[in-house]
């Protein structure tokens, strides 16, 4: 299949600063553009079901972009949250704060939420979805293992599960796999494809 095949010649640009999400998005054997990155307010209503706030997120960062785009542009954004117990959890400021919500995660089952935002200058289509990750219980030392020879600030629950960490210490998942990673492809992949069919 020919790059950008079943995308019917259109230009796939990809909002994010995360070299994952690019990295995978390559994967569907489309070529990506990078857009320019934008500051966006990442903040959202403290009454949103924490459910609702990576899709939430992700339209925000596509408004950004919106009157920008030509007509043969599809704009891709994305945020990714980790929920545990109720409670979002974000990128961790610093290794201190890194270190406690690994703590937090250790021994509990969470959920990992990717919101996508698919935009044209015509439409927008957001989506969400949800996996769920299991960790054994971690030691202090293998935390404080991880987070000083790995990169946990720019990961949502501070960890990447294609990374030492999720070798020792994902038990169980139940969901998309590259979601985790930050883009869920597969649901990505019929969803640019029904767009361009339209």
């Amino acid at each position: 299949m020919d790059k950008n095949n079943f995308l019917g010649g259109k230009h796939l640009l990809l909002a994010s600063a995360s070299p994952r999400r690019r990295e995978l998005l390559s994967q569907l054997n489309v070529e990506v553009v990078q857009a320019p990155l934008k500051k966006v307010d990442e903040n959202y209503p403290a009454s949103l079901d924490v459910e609702e706030v990576a899709a939430f997120i992700s339209r925000k960062k596509a408004h950004a972009y919106l009157g920008e785009l030509g007509p043969d542009d599809i704009l891709v954004t994305a945020d990714t949250v980790v929920i545990n117990r109720g409670e979002v959890m974000g990128k961790p400021a610093d290794a201190r704060e890194a270190e406690q919500m690994l703590r937090r995660l250790s021994g509990h089952t969470h959920k990992v939420i990717t919101g996508v935002t698919v935009a044209t200058d015509r439409t927008q289509t957001t989506f969400s979805e949800m996996t769920e990750v299991e960790f054994a219980e971690l030691t202090d030392e293998e935390i404080a293992f991880y987070v000083e020879n790995y990169r946990p600030l720019d990961k949502a629950g501070a960890y990447g599960i294609q990374e030492w960490i999720g070798y020792i210490g994902v038990t169980g998942i139940r969901g998309d796999y590259y979601n985790v990673m930050g883009l869920p492809l597969h649901a990505l992949y019929r969803t640019l494809k029904k767009l361009v069919r339209r």
